[in-house]
């Protein structure tokens, strides 16, 4: 196997025995053949769009293998086989006109061919360092938009120009193209990205309302709870109103946390408060929960055998030996096994964080709705000097050690810096008791990785303000990243000609020196060295 695509790659160069995101060798094959198999459906896609014969079910598909590709979703052998397979169905019901290489009419005879030719199709199938950086991470971006797009048309929307730019993009990667029609391609990913994320943001609003600035408790309560990460605000929404009067408590976490802000959401009595942090913590935080836990995207940590029976997943998520919840036809999914399960459990342990210096309430929901609502008094505050700089901490967070990095960056802001942050990056210094600049929050959270978007919509409305453009706003970017969503918000932000951006804790394995350099020269883009030295660069 040769697996670069996350931030945790094995010596910073690739993970070749095992995964170190617990994935083995037949599970990383069957990702680079589900990658093969929907090349081979995009392409055979596409010409049958020529003559108005496409299949509308590709586009779903392709989105959904993307997700369960993505680092930390599914480990299930048997079903990134059953997606492959599917693939090869859709695309065998396409006329065959125009596409007989091997790639558009390959099909396995059983797993273990599958797995052979994920080997044989693998990252190191494209010999030349720089062709394969950018065919790398243009998938690594379609990995993103398939992501969020699976979130869009679950809750009940599709738009077919991002369908169409996933297959024309999976098609490209099997061309042989020159180095600056690939740089094209990842640009428009980012376009596209852009795209997606509104989509989402519409798609969450329309069916949940506008997030409300709402404060969430950590402290755990006397019943017995099941505990909801991931993404999946339908997941939630069905698990809230099933155990409604159950006698069962329901808890987020990880990018759970946002959901409380939701109106529609929100006003279930049962969702009681966010328990834990961020995903590398599942192994501690699953254990003390007691209860079962719902894993409705990534990130999936591998299960200890300790509470192994406790969990479920859900959607694109997998794990053999762990119970699978599948949705009907009409897009609903029972969770009564899950609710019995957590009525014969004890309650959660309290793991919240206690002390000074610490708060045992997060405030979360400061999207762009929220935060344009009192956009007056923070113009006011960058106008009078309370407040000289944001910094956008957005993104990832992960297990290394030096991901510290951004709790102690966050405690040497100075007072009259203001944080702006999505996703689970916020996990380094969210329950740091940072206080607020005139009632306004010093950590403004937007919500899920997706609500990145959210962070360029108020960004927006400051340049609009002050008359200039993003790049002359006071604002610094201290992106942390760990997966391939994070690539697509990188490359969205890249699209809308944001520069100077600190990424970090280390930048990616996938991107060739030739390619950084590109990245380097037109974007500025940069890696974190210490606190001390990227405070002054960032707080100018």
């Amino acid at each position: 196997m040769f697996c670069y695509q996350c931030e945790e790659a094995a010596k910073g160069c690739g993970c070749t025995v095992k995964g170190v995101c617990g994935k083995d060798e037949s599970t990383a094959a069957l990702q680079d053949c589900l990658i093969y198999a929907i090349k081979g459906l995009s392409l055979r896609n596409i010409e049958a769009r020529k003559d108005g014969k496409e299949s509308r079910e590709a586009g779903n598909l392709i989105a959904e293998s993307l997700f369960a590709a993505l680092t930390n979703v599914n480990f299930d052998n048997e079903r990134l086989y059953s997606l492959i397979t599917k693939a090869v169905e859709i695309r065998d019901s396409l006329p065959e006109t125009g596409c007989s290489d091997e790639i558009s009419v390959w099909k396995p005879e059983n797993i273990e061919d599958a797995i052979k030719k994920g080997s044989e199709n693998g990252v190191l199938a494209t010999e030349n360092e720089d062709v394969r950086s950018l065919r790398e991470l243009l998938i690594y971006g379609l990995k993103g938009v398939g992501a969020y797009y699976y979130h869009v048309v679950a809750l009940g929307s599709e738009d077919k120009e991002v369908t169409d730019f996933m297959e024309d993009a999976l098609a490209s990667t099997a061309a042989d193209l020159s180095i600056d029609e690939m740089v094209g391609w990842v640009l428009k990913c980012g376009e596209i990205g852009v795209k997606v994320l509104e989509g989402l943001d519409r798609a969450n609003t329309t069916a949940y309302g506008n997030p409300e600035i709402t404060t969430v408790s950590t402290s755990s309560g006397s019943k017995p709870g099941i505990l909801i990460t991931g993404h999946d605000l339908k997941d939630l929404e069905q698990l809230l109103v099933q155990t409604e009067n159950s006698g069962v408590d329901v808890y987020t976490h990880g990018e759970m946390l946002p959901a409380h802000a939701y109106p529609g959401l929100k006003k279930y009595s049962n969702l009681i408060g966010n328990y834990g942090g961020s995903w590398p913590h599942q192994r501690q935080e699953f254990e003390s929960f007691n209860g079962p836990v719902l894993v409705t995207t990534n990130c999936l940590v591998p299960p200890a055998e300790s509470y192994i029976n406790r969990v479920y997943t859900t959607g694109p998520t997998g794990f053999s030996g762990v119970k699978h919840i599948t949705e009907d036809s009409e897009g609903n999914k029972d969770f009564s096994d899950l609710i019995e399960h957590a009525k014969k459990c004890s309650s959660p342990d309290d793991i919240t964080v206690k002390g000074e210096g610490y708060t045992d309430e997060l405030i979360t929901g400061c999207a762009h709705h929220a935060v344009l609502s009192i956009a007056d008094a923070v113009i006011d505050a960058v106008k009078q000097g309370q407040i000289k700089r944001f910094i956008v901490m957005a993104g990832c967070d992960g297990r290394q050690k030096e991901r510290e990095y951004y709790t102690e960056f966050a405690k040497a802001l100075p007072q009259d810096a203001v944080i702006l942050t999505a996703g689970c990056a916020k996990y380094r210094y969210n329950n740091l008791d940072l206080g607020d600049i005139g009632g306004i929050p010093r950590v403004i959270d937007a919500g899920q990785c997706n609500d990145c978007y959210s962070l360029v919509v108020i960004a927006k409305a400051l340049a609009d303000a002050f008359g200039t453009d993003l790049n002359g706003l006071p604002v610094s970017y201290n992106i942390a990243w760990y997966e391939q969503k994070a690539v697509l918000v990188l490359l969205s932000l890249l699209h809308l000609g944001v520069k100077d951006i600190t990424l970090g804790p280390k930048l990616p394995a996938f991107v060739s020196p030739a390619v950084l350099n590109v990245l380097v020269e037109n974007f500025g883009i940069r890696a974190n060295t210490t606190v001390e030295e990227d405070m002054k660069i960032m707080m100018p």
